[in-house]
């Protein structure tokens, strides 16, 4: 099972996203790839634990607050489309702000 996953990982175009949470935004809020792509998101906070929550592919992690560490993800892109992400956990009175989109091509 992990031989294929690393066969389909390198035989796919991957996409590395740096993102940085904070303060009800996430930079950057939109992220467009192609179709087939395996996304590699790589998320600290400046301030507090934040989520990232992906409902369309029944993602939701925990961001570790600044300081201590970075959240990765890795999402492959499968079909084309928008698919919402936002902060999953409550971290203020912006918090429903605080939301971005992937766009599939």
């Amino acid at each position: 099972m992990l031989g294929l996953l690393l066969l389909l990982l390198t035989a796919s175009p991957t996409k590395v996203v740096h993102m940085t949470a904070e303060r009800f935004t996430f930079i950057p809020s939109q992220v467009k790839v192609k179709v087939g792509t395996v996304v590699e998101f790589r998320i600290h906070s400046e301030d507090t634990n934040h989520g990232f929550r992906i409902p369309a592919a029944g993602i939701n992690e925990v961001i570790p607050k600044r300081g201590r560490g970075e959240l990765k993800v890795i999402y492959r892109a499968e079909r084309p489309g928008r698919f919402d992400f936002e902060c999953s956990k409550p971290c203020g009175a912006g918090h429903n702000m605080m939301r971005g989109v992937l766009i599939v091509e």
